[in-house]
C-alpha cells in the first residue's frame, strides 16, 4: 500500500480509537493508546496486512515521538517539582538505573552492550502518557500530582540522557563533553527564556492568536525544531532536544504571555494528540513485530519478565523514596505510574535493532511488556486511589510544604 493509502488508513484508526475508548469506557476505563497499538497491530504487516513501513510515515511517527516528549517537558512546573521531592525523585530514578542495569546482566547473561539497551528501558516512565490520565482525573495539579510530574519528569528525562551517554555509540568520555557542550548552550537558552520579552512580543501573541498569523503557535514550532536540530547537531538523541523545547517554551510563554498560554498550549496540544502523538502509537503497533514475539518461547516467556522487572526496577526504588508525606495507597499508585511505559521503550529498542544489539523477538517482548504496562498500571493505580476515596476514609496523603 503507498504511503498517501497508509497515512489514510492511520488517521482512520486514530479517529476510531477515541470511539471504542468512550464505547468501552462505560465498564472499564481502557487507555487510548492501548486501541492506537492494538488496531495498529491489526492493520500491520503481521495480521490484516493492510499497512507498512514506510520513510515518510516513520518521519512523522518520529515527530509525534518528539512532539509527546515536547508536551511532557511543557507540563513540568520548576517551582512545584524542585526541593526534597526531586531530590528523591532523582535518587530513586539513579537506583532504578543501577538495579536495571544489573538485572539485565542477569537476564541477558552479562551481554554488556544488549544489558545498557534493557538496563535503560527499564528504568524509563511514560510521563506523557500518564500526565492526560492524572488530568482527567482531577489530581494533577494536586500534592499526588506534583509528586508523579517530579518523579514522571526524572523518569522521562533521565533515560534520555543514558541514552545519549551510553547508547551513542561513542566512548562516554566524548560523549559526556557533547551532552555539556549541548548542556551550556541549552543553559544559556533557559536565562534567555527568563527574562523579560519586549512588550510587542505579547501583543503580537495576543493579536494573532485568533487570526492566520498564529505567531504563537509558529515560534514554539520553531523553538521545537531549533532544538530537535541542536540535539542533532551534538549528535545526541533528538528526545533530549524535545524535552528542553517544552522547559524553553513554559518558560517564554508564562513569562512573555501569561494570560495567552494556556490557550497557545491548546491549539499545539491539538496538533500534537489530534495528529502527531496518535501517528506515532498507530505506526508503533505496525512496526510491531507480533510474529516474533508469538514464534520464540524464549520471547513470549520473556515478556511478563520484563513486566515485572519494569515494576521492581522502576516502581520499588519510586515507592521506598517517595516523600514522607505521602501514604501507602498513594506510594502504591506511585509506583505504578512510574512503572508505566512505552515511548521510550519503543525508541530504545530502536536503537537497540539498528546497532544489532538486540534481537527482533527480544525487542518485541520488552516493547509488548510496555504496552502491557499502560494498559495494566495505571488501571490499578487508579484503582487503589479510587477505593480509598470511595469508603470516605482519610486519605494517608496529607498536603504539606516542600522542604526547599
Amino acid at each position: 500500500m503507498s504511503y498517501p493509502a497508509t497515512l489514510i488508513l492511520i488517521m482512520a484508526v486514530a479517529v476510531l480509537a477515541p470511539l471504542l475508548a468512550h464505547a468501552v469506557g462505560r465498564w472499564i476505563r481502557v487507555p487510548l493508546v492501548i486501541f492506537e497499538i492494538v488496531l495498529g497491530i491489526l492493520i500491520g504487516p503481521h495480521l490484516l496486512d493492510w499497512a507498512h513501513e514506510d520513510q515518510l510515515i516513520d518521519s512523522l511517527s518520529d515527530l509525534g515521538l518528539s512532539m509527546l516528549i515536547f508536551l511532557a517537558g511543557y507540563e513540568i512546573e520548576f517551582a512545584a517539582v524542585r526541593g526534597d521531592t526531586l531530590r528523591r525523585a532523582v535518587w530513586a530514578w539513579l537506583v532504578a538505573l543501577v538495579a536495571g542495569l544489573a538485572l539485565a546482566l542477569a537476564v541477558t547473561g552479562a551481554d554488556v552492550s544488549k544489558s545498557m539497551v534493557v538496563g535503560t528501558a527499564l528504568t524509563s516512565t511514560a510521563l506523557g502518557t500518564v500526565l492526560p490520565l492524572l488530568r482527567d482525573s482531577g489530581v494533577l495539579h494536586g500534592r499526588f500530582g506534583t509528586v508523579m510530574l517530579a518523579f514522571g519528569a526524572v523518569g522521562e528525562f533521565g533515560p534520555i540522557l543514558a541514552v545519549s551517554l551510553l547508547l551513542s555509540g561513542r566512548d562516554i568520555g566524548r560523549s559526556s563533553l557533547l551532552l555539556i557542550g549541548f548542556s551550556l548552550v541549552t543553559a544559556a537558552a533557559l536565562f534567555w527564556a527568563m527574562r523579560p520579552r519586549p512588550p510587542w512580543f505579547s501583543q503580537v501573541i495576543a493579536k494573532t492568536l485568533h487570526s492566520s498569523g498564529q505567531f504563537a503557535v509558529r515560534f514554539v514550532m520553531l523553538l521545537l525544531v531549533s532544538m530537535l536540530a541542536l540535539s542533532h547537531a551534538f549528535g545526541l538523541d533528538i528526545l533530549l532536544g524535545a524535552f528542553a523545547a517544552g522547559l524553553l517554551t513554559r518558560l517564554v510563554l508564562h513569562g512573555a504571555a501569561p494570560d495567552s498560554s494556556t490557550e497557545v498550549l491548546g491549539k499545539v496540544e491539538a496538533m500534537g494528540f489530534g495528529f502527531l502523538v496518535p501517528l506515532f502509537y498507530v505506526v508503533t503497533g505496525i512496526e510491531f513485530d507480533l510474529a516474533a514475539l508469538l514464534d520464540g518461547g524464549r520471547a513470549l516467556l520473556l515478556l511478563p519478565v520484563f513486566l515485572l522487572l519494569f515494576l521492581v526496577v522502576r516502581g520499588l526504588p519510586a515507592y521506598v523514596l517517595a516523600p514522607r508525606d505521602l501514604g501507602r495507597t498513594d506510594r502504591k499508585a506511585l509506583a505504578l505510574y512510574a512503572s508505566t511505559c512505552l515511548p521510550l521503550v519503543v525508541a530504545i529498542t530502536t536503537i537497540g535493532l539498528d546497532e544489532k544489539v538486540l534481537r527482533t523477538s527480544e525487542a518485541a517482548a520488552l516493547v509488548g511488556a510496555a504496552m502491557i504496562s499502560v494498559l495494566v498500571f495505571p488501571l490499578l493505580a487508579q484503582r487503589s486511589r479510587a477505593e480509598v476515596a470511595g469508603t470516605g476514609a482519610p486519605r494517608e496523603s496529607a498536603v504539606e510544604e516542600e522542604t526547599w
